[in-house]
């Protein structure tokens, strides 16, 4: 794991009620970064700097709105195609720019709303934390880019699927304690972010307390106190060479399981593919389920 996972992890999107059959523009809402923005007509020229936010895009049928990403989006084949713009922390402000775009998502963090706003782009900062916030802002963003229909189905969908992991981990006799590494600083995830959900909804009972916040970073010690009987997202011999972890339950039993890097990046990111994530996560803590 590395500050980029966590990076991916705390981006994507924003909130807004309301549905209809087509948006009226213009649009006015306000962001995650608490600034009332009007989106004065459909976007048609869009640059995406977060990978959520670009999955999303494609998953509604707005893919060919894009001209521009972010330098980590990979997913699915047709943005990796796409003129990259640098990270959310050293984006390339002239090359968005010069795309021309009429409308720029980006997340809370980076603060690249200012030197956009001031060069005429509308700016729009979206960034679902919670696991419920990654439908009702996949929702908003279909209203955004005139795809309600589209978000409206794509969020019916996701749900449909994670409830069928879901049957199969709810009623699971022995739901073992876990620790999820998302940094090796460490970071770690609270219940109520929504990658703390999906390790609740596979089958598992987080060590991490509310009070800590959706992504914390966690004092070494507390985990060896924890004593986890299931460890994610870090391989075992580095977590053996940690002081006192050769103690936890998860080292002695051998339960210290290393996240593959296509499960690790959608674990990440807060978008339509998360039932995918789900399934993967509980694959890990109950294999023995999906035999």
């Amino acid at each position: 794991m590395n500050r980029t996972f966590l990076i991916a992890a705390l981006t994507g999107f924003l909130t807004l009620g309301g549905a209809s059959a087509a948006t009226t523009y213009p649009l006015t809402l306000k962001d995650d970064l608490g600034r009332t923005v009007t989106v004065k007509a459909e976007p048609r020229r869009i640059v995406s700097m977060l990978p959520s936010t670009s999955e999303t895009l494609c998953a509604i049928a707005a893919c060919e709105k894009l001209v521009g990403v972010d330098a980590y989006s990979d997913y699915p084949q047709a943005v990796t195609k796409l003129p990259k713009m640098g990270g959310l922390y050293d984006p390339n402000i002239e090359a968005i720019i010069a795309q021309k775009p009429d409308l720029v998502l980006v997340s809370q963090y980076g603060k690249l709303e200012g030197p956009l706003t001031q060069a005429g782009i509308t700016v729009v900062a979206v960034n679902p934390e919670t696991y419920d916030e990654v439908f009702s802002k996949t929702l908003t963003l279909g209203r955004i880019v005139n795809r309600e229909a589209q978000a409206r189905g794509l969020v019916t969908r996701m749900k449909s699927d994670i409830a069928r992991v879901e049957i199969l981990t709810k009623n699971v006799v022995r739901k073992p304690t876990a620790y999820l590494e998302i940094d090796p600083t460490p970071y770690s995830v609270g219940p109520n972010s929504f990658m703390g959900v999906l390790l609740t909804k596979a089958g598992a009972r987080n060590i991490i307390p509310a009070s800590m916040g959706d992504f914390p970073k966690v004092d070494p010690e507390f985990i060896v106190k924890a004593n986890p009987q299931l460890i994610l997202g870090v391989d075992a011999r580095t977590a053996g060479a940690r002081p006192g972890w050769n103690s936890i339950s998860a080292l002695k039993t051998g339960r210290v399981v290393s996240i593959p890097d296509e499960l690790n990046t959608m674990l990440g990111r807060p978008g339509p593919r998360l039932p995918q994530a789900l399934r993967g996560l509980a694959k890990i803590v109950h294999p023995e389920l999906f035999k």
